[in-house]
């Protein structure tokens, strides 16, 4: 790769760093994995737009930046239901932290495998 080549990929890549700056919502509340939390999603139908709550557990996060994503599981009529949120979505008007939980691992893929009320304990 020549200094040109070179010189043309590190401006892409900061008009790209500026456009993703732009995009990313600065009031973004801290939770962490393991935390009981109510996600608040606008939802469209028709020409009305109306607030939509999804609770549950937070069993993991990934990504960076504006690519950043947060897994939530419920039990919702004894069936496991998850739903993945981008951090940085406007779909996204609000995620409130009910219960901080106390998780020793990055992931909790284990809840999946438990039912009923364990299925909710996040202590190990």
């Amino acid at each position: 790769m020549n200094a040109r080549q070179r010189e043309k990929k590190d401006s892409m890549s900061t008009i790209i760093d500026t456009i993703e700056k732009e995009q990313q919502k600065s009031d973004v509340t801290s939770f962490k994995v393991g935390d009981g939390v109510r996600v608040h999603t606008r939802v469209r139908e028709g020409d009305k737009e109306r607030i939509q709550i999804f609770g549950g557990i937070v069993i993991g996060r990934k990504g960076s930046g504006i690519n950043e994503t947060f897994t939530v599981r419920r039990i919702s009529y004894g069936e496991g239901v998850e739903r993945v949120f981008p951090i940085h979505s406007p779909r996204i008007a609000k995620v409130e932290v009910e219960k901080a939980g106390k998780a020793r691992r990055a992931k909790l893929n284990y809840l999946r495998g438990r039912k009923g009320k364990e299925a909710t304990a996040v202590r190990e």
